[in-house]
């Protein structure tokens, strides 16, 4: 095939991004083969940085020639002669692998130079990440490679016009590119016969949290949020029933059980309020608290902050602070708008994917859990009891027979009473760690 025809098959196939935004690979690797230039490269990103996520680490430690294999294909296509692959340190054994593979390739003569006496040249690099979610982040990535602080730059120029060192760059993720062998040798019309006309193909996901089957799934594109939960997953693993999912990873949204018929593709996750991502599920029952849920994420996101922009710096910042206010108990119902108000100016004013998506765990929970927001403000209660400062714990004098278990669970000895009678605890003291309402076989400490 020539550079144009495989192209055009990518094109046909409309292969998406999986690592999140989901621009069509096709027209990604026209862009930077339309670019004229005397050196290109190509990139796989393998900075796999979200929560909970470990698709990319599945394939990197289990099928490591797929990569190879795929970014061979793009850099013959697009012109390359030169590639590598951004791994984090903290996988050894997908750096180990990796090495071996490139060894393999090299010795077989399927890298290095006149590959198989067709005058293509390609030689693979790995680049190890330290560890900075922000490299994620296709231009932040490319700085690290060049030996800079990994913070985004302005775009345009795009990665197909200036990327690497000024020269054209094609980005791809892990399992982009591990799709791409497939196409080429079943043909774009066995890839579309799976998944949906606009998001075709599988996609594979990382189950995580209250559900039976966690692991790693890979489904066609199209499937109900439903399906994926219940069928696949196994549903609940507690018998507490289904509140929502965290889809997309730190910078994704919560999505609420009313809308489990939601279909898994691009347009459709995306007007949740949520995003694909590179494909974190962790799904939550009634004990979750949202509001601690959005405090988490956020947390994450404004530690991972580069600080190049202000918006993101600071107002990730403000944000996590008014969030904190809230689950202990000190918010106002002005809050709400502040929250609201810092969003999308956070949104409007960062550079990259980091900042942009950075307050979609606020805005899906105060836009499907609400209620539980007013709640923490007005009632100073966690409806989940989950937010430790709203906690009461109190003995229940018709049911407390006086066995003294809680007394001696109690870390702060803040429990007092005689063998046989009734107990109590010492509000003051207490540290609401939940130790007396575990060990209580009585049901006499109530939480609430």
């Amino acid at each position: 095939m020539s550079k144009k025809d495989i192209i055009k098959e990518m094109k046909r196939s409309g292969l998406r991004g999986r690592g999140g935004a989901g621009f069509p690979t096709g027209l990604k690797w026209e862009l930077a083969y339309r670019t004229k230039s005397d050196k290109k490269y190509i990139i796989c990103n393998a900075d796999e940085g979200d929560p909970g996520a470990f698709m990319d680490r599945s394939v990197l430690e289990g099928d490591p020639h797929s990569i190879l294999e795929g970014m061979a294909i793009c850099a013959f296509a697009i012109g390359a002669d030169e590639g590598y692959i951004y791994c984090r340190a903290e996988y050894p054994l997908a750096l180990k692998r990796l090495n071996i593979a490139i060894a393999q390739a090299e010795e077989k003569g399927f890298l290095g130079k006149n590959i198989f006496n067709s005058g293509f040249d390609l030689d693979l690099h790995i680049k190890e990440g330290a560890g900075a979610f922000v490299c994620g982040e296709e231009t932040a990535l490319m700085g690290s490679i060049e030996g800079e602080r990994g913070m985004p730059r302005i775009r345009p120029p795009f990665p197909a016009q200036s990327g690497l060192w000024g020269k054209p760059t094609n980005i791809n993720n892990v399992e982009t590119y591990a799709n791409i062998a497939w196409i080429i040798m079943n043909g774009a019309d066995e890839f579309t016969k799976y998944g949906t006309e606009k998001s075709p193909g599988t996609k594979v996901f990382a189950l995580a949290g209250k559900i039976k089957n966690s692991g790693l799934i890979e489904v066609p594109m199209g499937i109900p949020l439903k399906d994926v939960i219940y069928d696949v997953g196994g549903g609940m693993k507690t018998e507490k029933p289904f509140k929502g999912v965290q889809l997309g990873g730190p910078s994704g949204g919560c999505i609420p059980a009313e809308l489990l018929d939601t279909i898994v593709d691009y347009d459709s996750i995306n007007k949740t309020g949520a995003i694909m991502g590179s494909g974190g599920m962790v799904v939550m029952d009634q004990s979750t608290c949202m509001v601690d849920v959005a405090k988490f994420f956020l947390n994450f996101t404004q530690n991972e902050s580069c600080g190049k922009c202000t918006f993101c710096r600071v107002g990730t910042k403000r944000m996590l602070e008014i969030l904190t206010r809230i689950t202990e108990g000190n918010g106002k119902m002005e809050d709400l708008e502040k929250l609201e108000k810092l969003s999308l100016n956070i949104i409007k004013g960062s550079l990259c994917g980091l900042g942009q998506t950075a307050p979609n765990p606020v805005l899906t929970t105060l836009r499907y859990f609400k209620d539980e927001y007013i709640a923490h403000i007005k009632d100073k209660h966690c409806p989940a009891g989950v937010c430790t400062p709203l906690l009461l714990y109190e003995v229940i004098e018709d049911k407390c027979i006086g066995c003294t278990l809680c007394a001696r669970k109690c870390p702060v000895d803040c429990i007092s009473g005689e063998p046989k009678k009734v107990h109590h605890i010492d509000q003051d003291a207490c540290i609401k760690c939940g130790a007396c309402y575990d060990a209580c076989k009585f049901d006499a400490i109530n939480k609430s």
